[in-house]
């Protein structure tokens, strides 16, 4: 095992890989205390242990008169390095590694085994500006919260040591180390127990597509990079040339540290499209292999949920039929068929949508791009994904790209109506798909979700802002964002949980708890296969109609994406529709109801349905 394994009675096993080095010793600055918020150790009592070297480049030994709280660091060709493989940096990004033993943890949970992903309703946090302490044990005391919601899982942003105290996570350089300044491994370890208390399972961001450039040293062990490519944030990681086999091993270890050390339920692997390799079997394809053998020996469910922009369904088929085996992806298009007609934005990746048959295709197949010629990226674009079950796709109307990567960082709340957002609710939590929230978005949450570092270089800072303006520069978005770098855009991006409490707002919350109670206790959205859905769509109304079946009922869903009140004749299906609910109705603060509380239908059938409004019936056998 990479890094500094504590093996108990003062013995620690320390292995680092440095395959173009011949000798390296690991560095104990001496004993001290067990607290991880201690300050820098002195260095003048500390003792050098050479390591042995192995096979295929490592080195290791075990040492004793070691205690979990020590500092240390690796010695090798004249430089001094924290460990790639380190568990904790109390002192940031450029300081000394800290021994753990997650060993020591006790955990509550030994009765939790997972969920399925039929049963994953998804809340998506940043630690940092989700409470104003921004620290794991902040998050606890919400999770009551987060249960009554109906919320099923929680989603963290990427928690991997970065540089500084404020960043989104995807300039993490240290991929085994939870975030210091969000309370460490031991403030991980208390928030997953707590959500398996409450039968929450727990979703943790990764980054296996580039390091961020801060703090990164892993060059300076061995060839973790290639310059045969590059990633759209940097130096892009070595997966298919020489040594390759342990870059594969060290990501394929850190994925499987967060699941066995840390108990987390699924991996988010974020930006698989960055992520360049030729090989025969793949780093991904080896990745999903040996999460889901530890997940079958260990009798849990554990998934990997990718982000691509490739619209390949290969990845989330099973390796059997020629795919990746990941477990699920998340559907931008989706999103962007959604936020089209809510917004009638039109720049950038926009520009592919606006039409109610593309949202249409959204929801029967899952890639509204599955071949056909893309104007904004100019070439074909994706394949079908017409028999990859419902559950295999995360679908949202908000995430943290789709608001900070916006020059002002402007939630949909301040972008449409209230009418708009109870809409976007209802399309995304009454599909098949895995529903996911972006934390506020439940209660209309008017703060920015800015995008925010505080890096030491000035040379970074200084092409963070270029690269920030040259993306936005693709949208012809005229708003001049905040400086990243100042401490202004985190503050504002903070949660006012005090919201909830007021009008609208608590409207809001309650209508969010409604359809999420409804999903998952309505008889006819039970069976959520593509087989038992059927939809229609009005490309002149801007109407979709949603049929949905299982054995024990069907469920009707109409929705009216226009700024009008439409009257349109449907050729539905036949028999006694009760209506569950109308967004438009004044218990949602709605402008009133047009829909009978109660319709026979023959087959046919004529509806006024308001502006902006969602409408959802049952059928009992």
């Amino acid at each position: 095992m990479l890094g500094a394994t504590y093996l108990g009675s003062g013995r620690c096993n320390f292995t680092v890989w440095a395959p173009f080095t011949e000798s390296v010793q690991v560095k104990i600055p001496g004993p001290l205390s067990r607290d991880w918020r201690v300050s820098a150790p002195d260095l003048s009592d500390s003792r050098l242990i050479g390591l042995e070297r192995m096979d295929r480049g490592y080195h290791s030994a075990v040492a004793n008169g070691i205690a979990p709280g020590m500092r240390y660091a690796f010695c090798f060709d004249g430089k001094e390095r924290p460990d790639p493989a380190s568990r904790l940096q109390p002192d940031g990004v450029h300081g000394p590694s800290q021994i753990i033993d997650p060993k020591a943890y006790r955990w509550d949970d030994a009765d939790w085994r997972g969920l399925s992903l039929d049963d994953y309703i998804v809340y998506e946090i940043h630690v940092g500006t989700f409470t104003p302490q921004g620290s794991f044990d902040a998050i606890v005391a919400h999770l009551d919260k987060i249960q009554e919601l109906g919320i099923t899982a929680i989603e963290l942003m990427p928690v991997a040591q970065f540089p500084g105290t404020r960043n989104w996570g995807y300039d993490g350089v240290y991929p085994f180390a939870a975030q210091s300044s969000y309370g460490g491994p031991e403030g991980l370890f208390r928030l997953v127990n707590a959500c398996h208390a409450r039968r929450l399972a727990v979703v943790l961001d990764v980054v296996y597509n580039h390091l961020g450039p801060e703090g990164n040293y892993l060059a300076d062990f061995g060839p973790y990079f290639t310059d045969l490519y590059r990633a759209p944030w940097g130096q892009a990681i070595n997966f298919d040339g020489p040594c390759s086999d342990e870059v594969v091993s060290y990501f394929t270890e850190n994925a499987l540290q967060w699941v066995r050390d840390f108990h987390i339920d699924a991996l988010r692997l974020d930006a698989i499209h960055g992520i360049v390799d030729r090989n025969a079997q793949p780093f991904l394809q080896l990745l999903a292999q040996s999460v889901h053998e530890f997940a079958r020996g260990a009798g849990r469910q554990i998934h990997l949920i990718a982000e691509s922009d490739f619209n390949d369904g290969r990845f989330i088929r099973p390796t059997e039929s020629g795919g990746y085996g990941l477990d699920a992806q998340w559907s931008d298009d989706f999103h962007h068929a959604l936020h089209t007609l809510l917004t009638k934005e039109t720049t950038g990746y926009y520009a592919d949508f606006g039409r109610v048959e593309h949202l249409a295709k959204a929801l029967t197949e899952g890639f509204v791009y599955s071949g056909q010629y893309s104007a904004y990226r100019q070439r074909r674009y994706g394949n079908s994904s017409r028999n990859i079950p419902p559950r295999q796709f995360v679908a949202f109307s908000q995430n943290h790209d789709q608001v900070g990567n916006r020059p002002l960082g402007d939630r949909l709340s301040t972008q449409v109506s209230f009418e708009a957002l109870k809409l976007a609710a209802g399309l995304v939590i009454l599909s098949p798909y895995i529903p996911l929230l972006f934390m506020g978005e439940e209660f209309g949450e008017l703060a920015p979700f800015h995008y925010f570092t505080s890096h030491t270089d000035a040379e970074l800072i200084e092409a963070v802002r270029r690269g920030r303006h040259e993306e936005f520069a693709k949208f012809h978005w005229q708003s001049e964002p905040p400086d990243a770098q100042s401490e202004d855009p985190f503050l504002q991006s903070k949660l006012d949980h005090d919201l909830r409490h007021q009008e609208p707002h608590r409207t809001l919350l309650e209508f969010y708890t409604s359809i999420i109670r409804l999903r998952r206790t309505l008889p006819g959205l039970a069976d959520r296969s593509r087989g038992c859905m059927q939809v229609r769509s009005f490309r002149d109304e801007e109407i979709l109609e949603i049929q949905r079946w299982s054995e024990g009922g069907e469920a009707l869903i109409f929705a009216n994406l226009s700024d009008e009140l439409r009257s349109i004749s449907i050729a539905g299906p036949a028999g006694e529709w009760h209506r569950v609910l109308d967004s438009a109705d004044p218990k949602w603060r709605g402008p009133g109801s047009s829909i009978p509380e109660c319709f026979q239908s023959c087959g046919k059938m004529r509806l006024s349905l308001c502006p902006k409004s969602l409408a959802l019936f049952q059928q009992l056998p």
